[in-house]
């Protein structure tokens, strides 16, 4: 069969785009079209300084100058804590971002000041200063026959001053100020120059639609709740992490007990093929014997490497969940030992925990708030338009008289006052009926959300209930395995050093032990892993680990703004140890497992137990 490559061509369209010239110069007055994609070279771009890292180690080149870190699981998540500016989950066997991080929350808040903003006094001043001449044709010195151009000058100042305040019933409250004066030139006005001023409080209240107190609240409560909800959805995003470092940090203890098995398994396999190399040469073994057993060894160093390649990818998944470089002049030691003890669970506790303290039932509960009050606005637009107006206004005059006298009207003199009522209103108000309905099905789509959310966390909290008590009996089931598997390693030994039994059934014995050590080591890490997962599903996770927010005020956000002293948000105030839960040792968490070595065959006893073969002849 003939495999056939063909070259295919990406080809982007732009409807309108940089005529062949490239971009236009900013005193350009106007812009060209934008005919072509202008795609600068990446090598053009702003450079960001990558930090130091030296190189990873390999199976091949393992670093041993690397020294031995000894860290504890509390430890580990006050690491990853402190490093989450950027909130980062394990995922498979690496850890990626959530895509959360600890600014959303803040940014989210200040949508609440931007929806009361709203209700912010505004404030405006204008003043203008104009001199106009316009000419005229006028009769020169009473003789119709002579015409000539003339005109006059006017000289004027206007100052408009407003003050503006939507109240939450929906009414606007306003004060203006106007001044006008005006100068003459040829002075022939009654007053010049004359001053007019007006004074007007207005009142313009909405009676249906835009009125009321709840639905102008409306976007601040809405705002509230967004925060709520980033808040919440922040917190799911910790939570994840701080299970993603519980389980990176038993992987990185189980990574190490499977090695030390397999590093024993390939101990025991190269001292059987030094006894079955022995036994070769004094006859009691033939080749197929020696080559099973040679064989038998390659296999169990693979495994070794394979073990080994594994923990370094263990611990590559939790330093990068941890925030910390994929290596360095140390390599991560857990120190905290996995719990054996059972967790006796109540059902019913568990699940009215999850129904209060679950993040994503607690944003899908917020949402709903926030459709009501969508809900809310809904309904008050759907209501026709019925504003009462109020305008009072008090009028003044002041000026020269041609005797050049100053005279100004009195204080009060002169008010004028308008009350009104202003209707309006779509036939059918389709639109505002419409936008009722689609909200109250909002509501009804985000209801049946909730309740399927709630489905889905009894049968997530069934499936780990059922995981725990799985866990911890395999975990029961393994060590007997394993003690089973040690003790019949032993006996094999033993009987194949005395020439008793085949390799096939010390190979055997071999893999066997080897696989019950690390089942049981796997059972015991799922069953902590599980543990930490139940305080997930449940919600309280952060709280069992004493791990609470506290917000850290932004220095330039304040009345004083950047001029004030500067602070490095947000490290300004560095996380603080979490509730210590899981103390560590002083040796590595793997020694903990009981982890007893079998007693290997000697090729030397092997042979002073065979027997010297007699003279030949």
């Amino acid at each position: 069969m003939t495999l056939c490559l063909r070259t295919v061509t990406l080809v982007l369209i732009v409807v309108a785009a940089v005529p062949r010239g490239g971009i236009a110069e900013p005193w350009h007055f106007i812009f060209p079209e934008q005919r072509r994609i202008e795609i600068r070279d990446p090598s053009r771009l702003p450079r960001v300084p990558l930090p130091r890292v030296p190189i990873p180690p390999t199976v091949a080149v393992p670093r041993a100058d690397r020294t031995e870190r000894l860290l504890s699981l509390d430890e580990a998540i006050g690491i990853a804590l402190a490093n989450a500016e950027v909130i980062r989950v394990l995922a498979g066997a690496g850890a990626a971002s959530s895509g959360s991080t600890i600014y959303d929350p803040a940014i989210n808040n200040t949508q609440i000041d931007q929806a009361r903003a709203n209700f912010d006094p505004q404030l405006q001043i204008q003043n203008r200063f104009r001199q106009t001449e316009i000419p005229q044709a006028e009769i020169i010195d009473a003789d119709p026959l002579r015409i000539g151009i003339g005109g006059g000058q006017a000289e004027t100042y206007d100052m408009d001053f407003g003050l503006s305040k939507t109240m939450a019933s929906g009414g606007s409250l306003g004060l203006g100020v106007n001044a006008n004066t005006l100068r003459t030139t040829p002075d022939d006005a009654v007053l010049n120059p004359q001053a007019r001023s007006t004074v007007d409080l207005s009142l313009v209240q909405p009676l249906l639609q835009g009125g009321g107190f709840a639905a102008n609240l409306a976007p601040i409560e809405i705002a509230r709740i967004d925060t709520e909800r980033s808040f919440f959805q922040t917190k799911d995003a910790v939570q994840q992490s701080v299970r993603g470092v519980i389980e990176g940090y038993w992987a990185v203890v189980f990574a190490r007990v499977d090695l030390w098995t397999r590093k024993k398994q390939a101990e025991q396999g190269k001292e059987s093929l030094d006894l079955a190399e022995a036994r070769q040469r004094f006859g009691f073994a033939g080749a197929a014997e020696v080559a099973q057993a040679r064989t038998a060894y390659a296999n169990f160093r693979a495994n070794v490497i394979s073990a080994e390649a594994a923990l370094f990818d263990r611990e590559a998944a939790l330093r990068n969940i941890l925030g910390l470089p994929p290596s360095d002049s140390t390599h991560l030691v857990p120190s905290t030992a996995p719990t054996g003890d059972w967790l006796d669970v109540q059902w019913e506790s568990m699940l009215q925990t999850a129904e209060q303290f679950r993040p994503d039932l607690i944003e899908l509960k917020l949402i709903l708030e926030a459709d009501r009050q969508q809900l809310l606005v809904a309904r008050n637009t759907a209501l026709p338009r019925l504003d009462a107006t109020g305008l009072y206004q008090w009028d003044g005059l002041s000026g020269k008289t041609p005797d050049r006298r100053y005279i100004v009207s009195e204080p009060g003199q002169f008010t004028g006052w308008e009350l009104g009522v202003t209707f309006s209103v779509p036939l059918g108000l389709r639109q505002g009926r419409a936008a009722v309905r689609q909200w109250q099905l909002l509501i009804q789509r985000d209801r049946a959300n909730l309740e399927q959310a709630l489905h889905n966390t009894t049968h997530t909290l069934a499936t780990s209930y059922r995981n725990l008590a799985e866990f911890y009996e395999q975990y029961r089931a393994f060590r007997e395995a394993r003690e089973a598997a040690h003790a019949n390693l032993d006996v094999q030994l033993k009987a194949y050093e005395v020439g008793r039994t085949i390799y096939l059934n010390v190979l055997q014995a071999i893999t066997d032990w080897g696989n019950a050590v690390s089942a049981e080591a796997r059972s015991l890490i799922e069953y902590n892993v599980e543990l930490a997962n139940l305080e997930q599903q449940t919600g309280i996770i952060l709280e069992a680990h004493g791990v609470r927010f506290i917000e850290e005020r932004f220095a330039a956000i304040g009345p004083l703004g950047p001029a004030t002293s500067p602070r490095c948000y947000p490290h300004a105030m560095r996380p603080g140890a979490n509730v210590g839960r899981y103390p560590g040792g002083e040796q590595p968490a793997e020694t903990t497992f009981e982890l007893d070595s079998p007693v290997a065959p000697s090729a030397k006893s092997g042979q002073e137990m065979i027997p010297t073969p007699p003279p030949r002849g």
